[in-house]
C-alpha cells in the first residue's frame, strides 16, 4: 500500500509523518503510530500499513524531526524529550490533529499506539488529558516525571510487556500500576513470560543487544489484544 508523506509543524519545528489510508473512501477510525527510539524506520511505517489493511487510517508520526544516525544521538534525543514532557506531549497532540484532519477519519474514533519510546510517547499523550478512546504501548517505557493526575486519563490504557525485558523492570511495572490506580485510569497490562524487549520488531535481532529480541508469538498475541481493545473502544471497521 502506498503511503503519503505529510509535513506538519509544531513549536517552530518541521516534522514528516506517513499516512496509510485503509478507509476505501468511507468514514472510519484513525490510529496514531509512534516510533521507537531509533526514529522513523521501516517498523512504524509497516505497522501503519498493517492497520490500513484492517480498514483504519493510520498516521506514523515523526517524534524527533530528524533522522537518528547513532545510539548516542538516540539516547540524547530521548533524554531531552523526557526532560521536557510538554514538548513531547505537544508533538504527539500535533500529530493526532493531523490524523483527525484526514477526510475519512472520524475524529471521535481515534487511538494511539507506540513501540518502546513510542509507547512512552502515547502514554504521555494520555497523561496530558488528550481525548483519545485508547492508547496502547508495546514494550513501552513506563516512567514519567509527571504522573497522571486523578481523572486526567480519558481513554483506556493497555501496555504489552515482556517479563524478561532488561529495560522495563518489575519495579517499573509496579510503579506504573500505582500511578494508573491513583489516576483512576481504566488500564490493563499484558505481561508475556520469556519475552524480552522490542519483541514486535523483526529487525532488532541484528543489533545483537542482550535481552532485545523479536518474538513472533508475543507479536501476534499483543496485536490481537490491540485489535480487541480497538473493537471495544472504536467500534468495527472494514
Amino acid at each position: 500500500m502506498d503511503m503519503q508523506a505529510i509535513t506538519y509543524e509544531f513549536g517552530g519545528k518541521s516534522f514528516t509523518g506517513y499516512l496509510a489510508d485503509g478507509s476505501r473512501g468511507r468514514p472510519t477510525a484513525g490510529v496514531l503510530v509512534a516510533h521507537e527510539g531509533g526514529g522513523m524506520t521501516g517498523h512504524p511505517k509497516q505497522r501503519a500499513q498493517m492497520l490500513a489493511e484492517l480498514g483504519y487510517v493510520a498516521f506514523a508520526m515523526d517524534t524527533f524531526g530528524y533522522p537518528i544516525e547513532s545510539r548516542e544521538q538516540a539516547m540524547a534525543t530521548i533524554t531531552g524529550l523526557m526532560g521536557d514532557l510538554p514538548t513531547l506531549q505537544g508533538r504527539a497532540r500535533a500529530a493526532l490533529e493531523v490524523l483527525r484532519a484526514q477526510p475519512n477519519v472520524d475524529p471521535a474514533r481515534t487511538a494511539a499506539i507506540g513501540f518502546c519510546f513510542g509507547g512512552t510517547t502515547v502514554l504521555e499523550l494520555a497523561r496530558s488529558g488528550a481525548d483519545v478512546p485508547c492508547v496502547i504501548g508495546f514494550h513501552s517505557g513506563l516512567g514519567t516525571s509527571t504522573p497522571a493526575a486523578k481523572g486526567a486519563i480519558k481513554g483506556k490504557v493497555m501496555v504489552c510487556l515482556g517479563a524478561d525485558d532488561p529495560i522495563i523492570s518489575a519495579a517499573d511495572r509496579e510503579t506504573f500500576v500505582g500511578e494508573m490506580n491513583a489516576a483512576s485510569a481504566d488500564w490493563q497490562m499484558l505481561l508475556l513470560g520469556g519475552v524480552g524487549h522490542s519483541f514486535t520488531n523483526r529487525e532488532v535481532d541484528a543489533m545483537g543487544l542482550p535481552g532485545f529480541r523479536y518474538d513472533e508469538a508475543a507479536d501476534q498475541r499483543t496485536w490481537r489484544a490491540m485489535r480487541g481493545l480497538f473493537d471495544e473502544t472504536l467500534g468495527p471497521v472494514g
